[in-house]
């Protein structure tokens, strides 16, 4: 495979065959986006590629380190997340972490894959139903397709994103990946704590990025649970809500024991003993449900994930989901 490239760093390829290079059908998107794209996608896949090799040598001490480095040796959430979704980009002890959770919990990998495709659907909604163009993602985690830029950018070529996380293994991740899809389109990444919303929001990538004066979807996907109490996450949503424009949606899901509260403590202990964050708070259904003070609940409320707005029927059954999610909107001063 050839890749030329320009002075001005963009490229093509030689090839219709080189479009299929580890990017699983996106042949089609290539053909509808042009040799540029095409360039891109394989890009991408290249980069992912070199993401996977594992042992680095010069990875000081298999720990993250003040100057960078990544460590391997110990399981890190936002590669727990990737194993429990099937991705690549996790190394053995973080798929041991996510083996022994679903053990515990054998509804939680299944969860994790339907709380991704929640927040595709909740994307789609903001787009179609509510023109939104524009998206604040905190708490992205390690790229997985579709990536919510790709979402909004293929039903809006113009959309912006601006993505966080505070995790050095994301933004190694991120900045390889997180391509716009779309000339017009922009796909930003800013590494920052969800526990300090105001830097988020006054950091030159959102306010670079973002027009604060038109409706904004904020996503927080799995996240809020990584807040105990003590650290006020309803405050730190107040914080983010009070700055956004009327007509913007807020998209939350969470981690919830509701269905199975024995096994779900089980995993949250295992999770904790692990060391591989701060423990995660499950909050119950009803606690959820009061994150979205102030703004309008849409249909069909706080629910479980693979029952919000379903692009198929949701066989009937008990609820086995882990997570809970929901879209509110914002009316004039929340």
């Amino acid at each position: 495979m050839k890749l030329l490239f320009d002075s001005s760093g963009n490229g093509c390829v030689d090839t219709i065959g080189a479009l299929a290079c580890d990017v699983p059908g996106q042949t089609e998107v290539a053909r509808d986006h042009g040799w540029v794209r095409a360039a891109q996608y394989v890009q991408m896949a290249l980069a992912r590629a070199l993401l996977r090799v594992p042992n680095v040598p010069s990875r000081e001490g298999d720990r993250v380190s003040p100057n960078g480095s990544f460590e391997q040796g110990k399981p890190h959430p936002a590669r727990v997340y990737d194993s429990l979704l099937g991705g690549k980009d996790n190394y053995p002890v973080d798929q041991a972490v996510a083996e022994g959770i679903a053990q515990r919990w054998p509804e939680i990998q299944r969860s994790a894959q339907q709380n991704r495709a929640w927040m595709a659907r909740a994307v789609r909604h903001m787009v179609k139903e509510g023109g939104v163009t524009q998206f604040l993602d905190i708490g992205t985690g390690i790229p997985t397709r579709p990536n919510l830029h790709e979402i909004a950018q293929g039903m809006v070529p113009s959309a912006r994103i601006v993505y966080v996380d505070n995790d050095p293994v994301v933004l190694r991740h991120a900045e390889a990946l997180l391509t716009p899809l779309s000339p017009e389109g922009r796909s930003t990444y800013l590494q920052a704590d969800l526990r300090d919303p105001r830097a988020v929001l006054e950091s030159p990538e959102v306010t670079g990025t973002l027009d604060m004066t038109r409706p904004v979807g904020l996503v927080l996907a799995a996240i809020l649970h990584f807040l105990d109490d003590e650290e006020d996450p309803a405050g730190v949503l107040r914080v983010l809500v009070d700055a956004l424009p009327a007509g913007s949606y807020v998209a939350l899901s969470h981690a919830c024991g509701d269905a199975d509260p024995v096994r779900a403590a089980e995993a949250s202990a295992f999770y904790r003993q692990n060391k591989v964050s701060k423990p995660v708070v499950l909050r119950t259904q009803k606690q959820i449900e009061e994150f979205f003070t102030g703004l309008e609940l849409l249909e069909p409320g706080v629910v479980p994930v693979d029952r919000w707005h379903p692009d198929a029927s949701v066989p009937e059954g008990p609820d086995d989901m882990g997570f809970r999610g929901g879209l509110g909107l914002k009316h004039g001063t929340a």
